[in-house]
């Protein structure tokens, strides 16, 4: 368990960007700020969508090397988001999630959980986290996730090792005269536990119904059952809206506006996903109509690598 002075101190740490943690009963400066340049300075890796498990925004998915179907676990669009990957090097099982602060400290026992049930018969190794994402916002949102994110992983009773911190100040760039982070999406090679800067084109299956999920407050769900190959939503649950249709017919500096925490810093394709999931919400106005029986949706991957509605058993 990496320890820290939480406080004033805890704020000069982001800054100074040192962080030191607890390491066979001494403590061992680890992380600084040419380990985050070292991160960035890796090539944006290209992902075969036919290997990829693909996780948004309050979502997480685990898995192990001896998973048949998914060796490459990837989010991104990450701009005061934070993505966390946590690993145990025993069993190499592995988790990524992507959090946006909406309930840090009851989502970080969820991750921990989601390694160490897939790590039961293994006694060797030890549990290395991951932490990537937001940067010098003038609202200070991802100085307050990174924090919390810390804070609340420091509170676990596992021991858990800092290698990799890629966060707020020390992801940080300026661009024709504003801050945006430099690195907004990551993925983790499922067989070598590799962590690695990558953009995802594809983030099915379900995107729609996954990004409606999250817009109309759903919390955090874990996506995969790794024991079977399956991806699984639901069953959500929201309530017709039609004054949501307002947001259509606005141009992309409003909705940036009022829609994001970062507006001049998100991706090219950040409205547009927007308005596809209004629109989403407006063709289907019930959940309940998406979620026969109260039963979740249930994708496996295809021989062709394709993500594909699988019938309920």
């Amino acid at each position: 368990r990496y320890s820290m002075t939480m406080g004033s101190q805890l704020t000069v740490f982001l800054s100074v960007a040192t962080i030191r943690f607890v390491y066979e009963g001494t403590h061992c400066a680890l992380m600084s700020q040419e380990n985050a340049r070292a991160f960035h300075a890796k090539p944006l890796a290209d992902v075969d969508p036919k290997c990829l498990l693909y996780v948004q925004q309050r979502e997480f998915a685990a898995t192990t090397p001896a998973d048949n179907y998914v060796s490459v676990i990837g989010s991104d669009d990450a701009t005061t988001c934070h993505l966390v990957v946590l690993r145990h090097t025993g069993s190499g099982a592995v988790c990524l999630a992507h959090c946006d602060g909406s309930s840090t400290w009851s989502e970080v026992p969820l991750i921990v959980k989601a390694v160490t049930s897939l790590s039961n018969f293994s006694k060797e190794g030890r549990l290395e986290l991951h932490l990537v994402g937001g940067f010098n916002d003038e609202s200070k949102t991802s100085h307050k996730l990174s924090l919390s994110l810390l804070a609340a992983f420091h509170k676990q009773k596992e021991d858990i090792h800092l290698e990799t911190c890629c966060i707020t100040e020390m992801n940080d760039m300026v661009a024709d005269g504003t801050h945006r982070p430099v690195v907004y999406g990551i993925g983790v090679n499922v067989k070598t536990g590799d962590v690695f800067p990558a953009a995802f084109p594809y983030k099915g299956p379900a995107e729609q119904l996954r990004s409606a999920r999250t817009f109309t407050g759903g919390q955090m769900a874990d996506i995969y059952d790794s024991s079977r190959g399956l991806v699984k939503i639901g069953p959500c649950k929201w309530s017709p809206n039609l004054d949501i249709a307002f947001w259509l017919s606005q141009n992309d500096d409003t909705i940036l506006k009022y829609l994001s925490t970062s507006p001049m810093a998100e991706p090219p394709h950040f409205v547009q996903h927007i308005k596809s999931t209004i629109q989403f919400l407006l063709e289907h106005p019930n959940s309940d109509s998406l979620f026969p029986g109260g039963q979740p949706q249930l994708y496996h991957r295809t021989e062709q690598g394709d993500w594909e509605r699988a019938t309920q058993p």
